[in-house]
């Protein structure tokens, strides 16, 4: 058994790049492998990764492929055999060529006839005659978000590949890719040991990287780095994101401490962690209160005599980047917040859909429309905190610090809007700050929903527009596409209406949202768009987060409701119809009620007409029906879901009895169009409740 090395060196690789680049090759690898009949186990594939290089090691290689049974065609039918059935020249020729004997021979449809076929043992090859293209085909399959060509070469990839390294044990597997040939010779790190580096065997590859500054495996580099950390400050690294981050970005990692002028702390928190992690990648340090300190953590990608350079250099830039942070957010604080308003009409949102401050407008109606349906306590005082947070949502997107740190928008706005009040208007700041602060939440599942009504109401206005603005100019998600992050802006939504239980409608709102767009005429085609694509995400929002607690079938009895009705009573909706299904008598009502489906018609129907009923089957179907009409609806009014369908199980005996007895397709076209019309009526009435169809 053997050791195989692959090893892809390149130009610094993007952080960011990395964790899945090592993915896609260990299982590029093992495919590789696998549709090459060279049997390794998955557990000896390992990938690993550097700024510089992209690397994978396959251990216990066998020194040959696996043998292998395959399917050969021969020529066709007719061809291969004379007429009174015995082998011409050409079968006999295709047997010669494989060494096979006459019965071996099968007869197999292929594309439009018939050919002779058989299988022949393949002897497996020399693991080493097979690696070169194996290896290649690896290289070449790596995809990335983004690559180059480089020089006037032809391959793309993620950046210019400096060299190759391909061995198996102490033998260099041939292979070129776009000039650049395998060798046995890699590299250090790029300043502490910059000169090709020769490998006597794969196997001492790692520990060769090592003595030459180069810390190979990730987890490894990691763990230096958690210690080197704890060794600084005293506690563990919390960041785990920045982590990741950073040791995709050293090879050698060496965490040195460096400080700032402690008058720097006077910056909103989020500030300064976003100027330390965002821009410089530097962990900040907390003292034991939680609370940030003028110190922080640069990871050098360099030894320890170098660390009063690197603390000398990264404490220069902090500050630069401190002073300017600290200047934008005093220049900010010079102008209230509310006076930034009229700053909004000289920014475009999008020029098809007018200026920021259009957008803040129509956010501003949809959050009252909302606020009036949704919010019971202390309505005039929380209306016009939500009023007051709509009119200022934006605002902080003109201001320096959000211009210079986007990734703060809403965060800046909260600290802004302090003081920003105005006497006449009867509510607590701290709801508009936590308002704005929030409207962007949730961003992804497990992101946090705003905890107030305020700053709920106001992401979802915010969500909605969204939503409704792109979809109007056609520019709505496609296949992978999704600019103007839609998908994620409804499952936003959905996620704020289920947590929030809000008794409004999802088509409610959006009718609304369109109603503020001056250039549609026609809105219902587009609130029908919508709802669809709402449809489709409520659907797979709740199969993946309610799968457990739902039957698929009892989502799908609900879901074409999903847009009509609250989505919290949909979920009502549902829980009644998992009891239902357990009930003695549901079997009954939904075969029933299935019989009645299949017959009515697709087109509408009229009310049906009591005068012209003649049995008395029909008449009293209608009868009992009108009776659950009134009762139903006033449980499904007052949310009493289990009692609504406890009253449709009434409508069983009356549906048997009606088949039993009455011939729906009278020859008589009034009777026979009334009869119809009764059915019709009597679906229509249990599908107020759900789709009985869909259910099992």
């Amino acid at each position: 058994m053997s050791t195989l090395l692959l090893e892809i060196g390149a130009e610094e690789i993007p952080a960011r790049f990395l964790p899945k680049a090592m993915e896609d090759l260990k299982r590029l690898t093992q495919e590789g492998m696998a549709g090459h009949s060279i049997k390794v186990s998955a557990e000896n594939i390992k990938a690993y990764a550097t700024p510089r290089r992209l690397v994978v090691t396959v251990r216990d290689i066998p020194e040959r492929q696996e043998d292998r049974v395959k399917e050969v065609f021969g020529p066709p039918k007719k061809v291969a055999f004379n007429p009174d059935g015995t082998l011409s020249r050409a079968g006999e020729k295709f047997l010669a060529g494989y060494n096979l004997k006459p019965e071996r021979l099968v007869i197999k449809k292929k594309d439009k006839g018939e050919y002779v076929a058989a299988e022949v043992m393949e002897k497996g090859l020399p693991t080493k005659e097979v690696l070169p293209d194996v290896l290649k085909k690896i290289i070449l399959s790596l995809s990335f978000p983004k690559s180059m060509r480089w020089g006037d070469g032809t391959l793309r990839f993620v950046r210019p590949i400096r060299w190759l390294v391909a061995m198996l044990d102490s033998e260099v597997i041939p292979l070129e890719i776009d000039g650049i040939r395998s060798g046995n010779e890699t590299r250090g790190h790029r300043f502490l040991s910059p000169g090709p580096v020769r490998l006597d065997h794969a196997d001492s590859y790692e520990s060769i990287l090592e003595r030459n500054f180069v810390i190979l495996d990730p987890k490894k580099r990691e763990d230096i780095i958690n210690i080197q950390v704890k060794e600084l400050t005293g506690s563990d690294v919390m960041d785990e994101e920045l982590l990741a981050t950073v040791t995709c970005l050293v090879e050698y990692p060496y965490s040195v401490m460096g400080e700032f002028d402690e008058k720097y702390l006077a910056l909103p928190n989020e500030l300064l962690t976003t100027v330390m992690k965002s821009h410089q990648k530097y962990f900040p340090v907390r003292d034991n209160r939680n609370n940030l300190t003028n110190r922080f953590i640069v990871v050098s990608n360099t030894r320890e005599e170098n660390a009063d350079v690197v603390r000398t250099g990264a404490e220069r830039v902090i500050r630069a980047r401190l002073e300017d942070a600290r200047f934008y957010f005093n220049e900010d604080r010079k102008k209230k917040l509310k006076d930034r308003v009229e700053d909004l009409k000289r920014v475009t949102y999008h020029e098809k859909l007018g200026s920021l401050y259009d957008k803040t407008m129509r956010i501003k109606a949809l959050c009252l429309f909302i606020g009036e349906k949704v919010i019971n306590a202390e309505k005039e005082k929380n209306l016009a905190a939500l009023k007051r947070a709509a009119m200022l949502s934006k605002c902080d997107l003109v201001t320096g610090v959000v211009r210079e740190f986007p990734e703060l928008q809403g965060v800046m706005g909260m600290y802004y809007a302090l003081g920003d009040n105005e006497d006449d208007v009867p509510f607590a700041i701290s709801a508009v700050q936590l308002a704005i602060r929030d409207q962007y939440h949730p961003v992804y599942y497990g992101d946090y929903i705003p905890g107030n009504d305020t700053g709920a109401i106001l992401s979802l206005a915010d969500k909605m527009d969204n939503i409704a603005s792109f979809f109007s100019i056609g520019l709505k998600p496609t296949g992978s596409e999704d600019p103007f992050a839609l998908r994620r802006a409804s499952l936003g939504v959905i996620r704020i209406l289920l947590d929030k239980g809000y008794k409004i409608s999802i088509k409610e709102v959006l009718e609304k949202a369109v109603s503020s767009l001056p250039h549609i005429k026609e809105p219902e085609p587009l609130i029908r768009e919508i709802a669809e694509f709402f449809e489709i995400r409520i659907e797979n929002h709740l199969l993946t987060f309610y799968g457990k607690e739902y039957s698929p079938d009892v989502i799908q009895a609900v879901i074409h409701l999903s847009t009509i009705i609250p989505l919290i009573d949909a979920l009502g909706r549902m829980d009644a119809l998992m009891g239902f299904k357990s009930a003695p008598k549901y079997g009954d009502f939904l075969l029933a009620v299935k019989r009645v489906r299949n017959i009515i018609p697709k087109r509408e129907m009229p009310s049906p007409k009591p005068e012209l009923f003649k049995e008395e089957e029909e008449k009293k179907l209608f009868e009992v029906l009108e009776k659950v009409k009134d009762s139903a609806d006033d449980f499904i009014e007052d949310a009493l879901y289990k009692d609504a369908l406890e009253v449709f199980l009434g409508l069983t005996q009356p549906i048997n009895d009606f088949f039993d007895k009455v011939l729906v397709m009278d020859k008589d076209e009034r009777v026979r169009e009334n009869r119809l019309a009764l059915l019709a009526s009597v679906w229509e009435t249990v599908s107020t409740f759900a789709d009985f169809s869909r259910l099992l």
